[in-house]
């Protein structure tokens, strides 16, 4: 499964953006979003299920982003509003089984930069 992200960019503390993530196939049950800033490990953002589209969250940003998905044409979005300085990352789509564990996901995109400005 190949996953090409987009969406990310520069935005002022308080703004929004929209990422995307087009994945080549749909033959996993999840798909969810992680990130990794400058000198830190990766961690989980939020993750969907496919099939039931059951949505799972960060404490750190639940109430602000929400994903969601487009069954029709492979693609999973993650809607981001408040954005805070420390919401700057790397933000990676993944494919897989699980939720919130990465060792869960399979397959995973190249990244996208988000960056937020205060």
């Amino acid at each position: 499964v190949e996953l090409v992200e987009s969406g990310g960019g520069l935005v002022q503390a308080g703004g929004s953006l929209r990422l995307s993530c087009v994945a080549s196939a749909r033959t996993t049950f999840s798909m969810g979003w992680f990130r990794q800033a400058p000198g830190k490990e990766r961690e989980f953002v939020a993750a969907t299920r496919w099939s039931t589209g059951s949505t799972y969250y960060a404490d750190s940003v639940k109430g602000r982003f929400t994903i969601s998905t487009d069954n029709a044409e492979n693609t999973v979005y993650l809607q981001m509003n408040s954005l805070k300085p420390e919401d700057t990352a790397v933000y990676i789509c993944a494919a897989g089984w699980g939720t919130t564990r990465s060792a869960t996901f399979n397959y995973w995109g190249q990244g996208t930069q988000v960056t937020v400005s205060s």
